[in-house]
């Protein structure tokens, strides 16, 4: 699949901040900057990997993209309209095109709803299908899509186990034909028999109706086999973005290096020396000046911590935020 092709999103120097409050008047005392400045493009047709340690503020971009959560400033641009101006019809007309797939299947579906009124409840809530027997027979349809079967429409969430659970959550996000999906861990919860299955059925999807995804993860290898591009993330900034191979093949930044070192692989003869982090993930309350990364970055200098180091392309289509980082 080419992956040169215009962009679906285009996200703008977009930023995210949780205000703590505290005292009797309960005022603003401190934030938590869980997303910094983001700027990144999503290709029609592609699947973005972003990856990270958790607490980075991956799911915190995601949710802000599509406005499940909303930016504290920035830009978030589909087919060329702002959407983060959107309100009323406008915004409900947007959620029809761009959908989400969470991580917990056991914790997204309801349990006092059945399967069949899961997946129906978007197709009524956006008037989709005048008559109940149309919208049944859609849902009926999507059921088999993702792998299950149509009499499984009057049973519960509890009946199922976490691949299928999931594959019902997969069929909420298609049921109203989106563009656009965010697939947020969507296979961390699953045991490793199943999490191929999902990963095969998204891929299967993305082929026969033209989907875009934000597929966003903390297991590298998931994301070599599914993402046609990988960003990577560390306390609310991108500090790599590349083509999948070439990422894997050629990391630049540091803290990529170190991610990937530390994939198990089954070869004996390893030669590659697996990097260790010193120290915790900073607070994103209180982020390190200059290079978020420092801190922990076995190169960095006395100018990794007062300039902040911006995105910049190291080779062709690989872009690196790392002062250090030279062109090749």
């Amino acid at each position: 699949m080419s992956t040169q092709t215009q962009p679906l999103i285009q996200v703008k120097d977009l930023t995210k901040s949780f205000p703590i409050k505290g005292g009797l008047l309960g005022r603003e005392v401190a934030s938590v900057k869980a997303v910094q400045g983001i700027n990144l493009e999503i290709r029609k047709g592609e699947t973005l990997g972003l990856v990270g340690e958790s607490g980075c503020g991956k799911s915190t971009l995601g949710r802000c993209i599509i406005r499940l959560i909303e930016p504290t400033s920035g830009q978030v641009i589909m087919n060329g309209q702002d959407i983060t101006t959107l309100e009323g019809e406008g915004l409900r007309a947007l959620r029809r095109k761009m959908q989400i797939i969470f991580q917990d299947p056991y914790a997204s579906l309801n349990p006092r709803m059945t399967v069949g009124s899961i997946i129906t409840e978007p197709l009524e809530i956006h008037g989709l299908f005048n008559s109940k027997k149309d919208r049944e027979d859609r849902v009926k349809q999507l059921l088999e899509t993702v792998g299950l079967r149509p009499e499984h429409f009057n049973r519960y969430p509890h009946e199922f186990s976490g691949g299928q659970r999931q594959r019902i959550g997969i069929a909420r996000a298609l049921a109203v034909e989106p563009e656009f999906i965010v697939c947020d861990e969507p296979v961390s919860a699953l045991d490793v028999s199943i999490q191929a299955q999902v990963i095969n059925l998204l891929m299967d999807l993305q082929q026969k109706l033209g989907l875009t995804y934000l597929f966003i993860a903390h297991d590298l290898k998931v994301v070599e086999h599914i993402s046609n591009r990988v960003a990577v993330m560390y306390l609310g900034r991108i500090v790599e973005i590349a083509e999948g191979e070439e990422l894997y093949k050629h990391p630049t930044h540091p803290y990529t290096k170190a991610l990937l070192s530390a994939i198990p692989t089954p070869n004996p003869r390893r030669t590659e020396q697996r990097i260790i982090l010193t120290g915790d993930v900073p607070s994103p309350i209180r982020p390190p000046s200059g290079c978020h990364f420092h801190p922990r970055c076995p190169i960095a200098t006395e100018q990794c911590k007062g300039e902040a180091p911006q995105l910049k392309l190291t080779r062709a289509d690989h872009q690196t935020s790392c002062l250090l980082a030279k062109p090749q």
